[in-house]
């Protein structure tokens, strides 16, 4: 049986393609899921991705040779059909789909399951062999609905803003941020955000998808306006020279490593929210189950974990080590 995805120096490759899912090192021709810096990089001939994300894929690697298909959209390349398909992790995050010689396996980047406003829901697809990631792959990691998290973020915000304080909400500037925008309820104060997530928000805005107005932090002259604001901004910024303008703060950090306590004492937060772009530990096998596949290869995150739990249940299941991780985004660059 002729592999479909092989591990590489460069990245996963399609051996009857010849072309690459998500590299990360130069090649002639990239397929990426989406738009994080762990799985899109810059020195690719030719860039595939899906239509949806093309905007943010723009913003932050520049003038790129990018083709883009709409979800579902079929091409073939070298004999082999690929189409693109909702992976729900962020705007413009996909699955890529493939077949060929009657088999079809999909490489499914980062996905969540939970509702998002901000992009398309997971579509999962009927497959023989599903590459999954497995970023929160541990059954401790079980995340609460929008509803609830939302309600806590808002009444943070709401007490902070009642002592007159801004309230510095640390969250990755694009996909967490823009989660964010729509979910918290705007009435409670103006929204100010960092330099690096505006950019991402007009992407987010020119592709159809409704956020609450925002101010960059350097256009507000009145520092009254930060004591009721909710402030937006990657890590990188919450702890340097750029957040001494908004004065007493509180400060919190949405993820969904906040699920642990420890994490909040390391970062050295006053809250943690648990809000992730990633599945669950029951997200994971919700998704890998509604594929049908019998053989599932895992990539970033509790590898030796999810490898040995799917073997128990009769999958065929083996590993792909890569370069994606959550921790490339954890120290972002402001």
């Amino acid at each position: 049986m002729t592999e479909l995805v092989v591990q590489r120096p460069e990245g996963l490759y399609c051996p009857p393609g010849d072309f690459y899912i998500d590299p990360w090192r130069p090649v002639d021709r990239a397929v990426i899921t989406h738009a994080h810096a762990d799985h899109a990089r810059t020195g690719h001939g030719h860039y595939l991705a899906a239509a949806p994300g093309e905007g943010v894929l723009r913003q932050r690697l520049g003038e790129i040779t990018l083709q883009t298909l709409a979800y579902g959209e079929q091409i073939v390349h070298n004999g082999v059909e690929i189409s693109l398909h909702p992976a729900g992790h962020v705007l413009g995050s996909a699955q890529v789909r493939l077949a060929h010689g009657g088999q079809v396996w999909v490489a499914s980047g980062d996905y969540k399951v939970a509702p998002d406003p901000t992009c398309v829901p997971f579509a999962p697809q009927r497959c023989d062999v599903f590459i999954t990631e497995s970023t929160f792959g541990l059954p401790i990691y079980r995340w609460r609905s929008d509803a609830e998290l939302f309600a806590e973020i808002d009444a943070w915000w709401q007490a902070n803003a009642e002592l007159g304080r801004a309230s510095l909400l640390a969250c990755y500037s694009f996909g967490k941020a823009q989660r964010i925008l729509a979910g918290v309820n705007a009435a409670i104060g103006p929204i100010v955000v960092h330099g690096a997530v505006e950019p991402l928000n007009r992407a987010y805005r020119a592709a159809g998808v409704a956020l609450p107005a925002t101010l960059l932090a350097t256009e507000v002259t009145d520092r009254a306006v930060f004591r009721r604001a909710l402030v937006l901004c990657p890590p990188s910024a919450a702890a340097s020279t750029w957040a001494r303008r908004f004065g007493e703060v509180g400060t919190a950090f949405a993820s969904g490593w906040m699920q642990l306590r420890g994490a909040r004492r390391r970062g050295g937060y006053d809250r943690g929210f648990v809000l992730s772009d990633h599945a669950d530990w029951p997200g994971l096998h919700r998704a890998i189950g509604a594929t049908g596949a019998r053989r599932v290869i895992v990539t970033h995150g509790s590898i030796p974990v999810m490898v040995r739990y799917l073997a128990e249940q009769g999958l065929e299941a083996g590993a792909f080590q890569t370069e994606y991780g959550d921790e490339v985004l954890e120290t972002e660059a402001a």
